[in-house]
């Protein structure tokens, strides 16, 4: 596998917007990040979701942050203790997320999760 300064992962469930909630994505976006520049980007279907499933799943293909909408608390523990960094309060577009991560604009703005603490892992 290509070295990558990152690989940026969004949930999506159309593959052009960030998807509120993680554990309910049909795919997710990988984009490739090489001397502060997407250089290429890839779609992979996660297996099923299961409390830590997601986080193991994504740090075997590489990624080192993951952007979203929202995650409960023990679901930002488990990508964190596999080495993803872990942004909440994205939304809209994946393209401008990542633009604005990428020029420093987009920060993590804590978990929009509603779906209570048992829905959010």
């Amino acid at each position: 596998m290509e070295k990558w300064d990152a690989r940026i992962a969004f949930p999506s469930n159309d593959g052009i917007t960030v998807e509120e909630h993680f554990g309910h994505c049909r795919q997710f976006v990988i984009c490739n990040i090489k001397g502060g520049q997407q250089v290429s980007r890839e779609t992979l279907d996660p297996p099923v979701h299961a409390p830590g499933v997601f986080p193991a799943f994504l740090a075997e293909k590489g990624a080192s942050t993951i952007i979203t909408g929202g995650m409960g608390a023990r679901a930002v523990e488990l990508f964190k203790e596999n080495n993803i960094d872990v942004i909440l309060g994205a939304q809209g577009s994946i393209d401008e997320s990542l633009k604005e991560f990428l020029g420093g604009e987009l920060y993590s703005k804590g978990s929009v999760c509603n779906h209570g603490e048992e829905g959010c892992e």
